[in-house]
């Protein structure tokens, strides 16, 4: 990680290891940024000076390493690394009346966190139960005979099962809305928060997709 921030920032890592000593450093070894807050437990800067097109080619060179590794430890802190390179560091502060609403609150957060980085590594579909359903017809498609068209049609309900579940705690019959749903374009949707068929990317509602494959991998192998 030093090595990350002397590029961030344009500096060198001094080390004995390199040949270099801390007493011979000279000001054009040492890196520099605009701001820099350091406290007991943290250390954030703010836009570095280092070359950007070295910081780009640590942020490929990290992802291949994501990409390679076997290890979720080892995948996780060249995430957090990727991102102090890439996209910076985000501190979210939560508060609460009540000890009980705080842990609400933090779960929430950590659901939402969870949701992002996973939407991150793989992108983002439509949400509320739609791009399974628009898979159906695929799914659908598929002729087969005996245990394996009866895995088909249970993955089928499978797919059906969020937007029907959705519909009937909006006090609607889910068959219904499933129905119409398989009838809209690639990507409409029932927003059930405001009774309307919608673009449910343009509005905001999403899942990851790692999310809805992994659903859909596990609907088909518990079939």
């Amino acid at each position: 990680q030093l090595e990350d921030i002397a590029i961030l920032t344009g500096g060198t890592v001094i080390t004995e290891d390199l040949g270099l000593n801390l007493k011979d450093v000279t000001i054009d070894q040492l890196g520099q940024a605009s701001k820099i807050n350091i406290t007991k437990d943290n250390t954030t800067i703010v836009e570095g000076s280092g070359d950007k097109g070295a910081v780009s080619s640590r942020v490929d060179t990290i992802k291949q390493q994501i990409a390679e590794t076997t290890s979720d430890f080892d995948r996780e802190k060249l995430q957090e690394r990727l991102a102090k390179l890439a996209g910076g560091v985000a501190v979210i502060n939560v508060g609460a009346a009540t000890e009980t609403e705080l842990k609400e609150r933090k779960y929430r957060i950590e659901d939402a966190l969870n949701a992002t980085r996973a939407a991150v590594e793989e992108g983002f579909v439509a949400g509320g139960g739609t791009a399974l359903v628009n898979v159906i017809a695929a799914v659908s498609a598929l002729s087969e005979e005996g245990d394996v068209q009866t895995g088909i049609n249970t993955v089928i309900k499978a797919l059906e099962s969020p937007v029907r579940q959705i519909a009937e705690n909006a006090g609607l019959e889910g068959s219904v809305i499933v129905n119409k749903l398989k009838e809209q374009k690639e990507g409409f949707g029932y927003n059930a928060a405001t009774d309307e068929w919608v673009d449910m990317i343009a509005a905001g509602i999403v899942d990851p997709t790692k999310v809805t494959r992994s659903a859909l991998q596990n609907a088909a192998s518990v079939s």
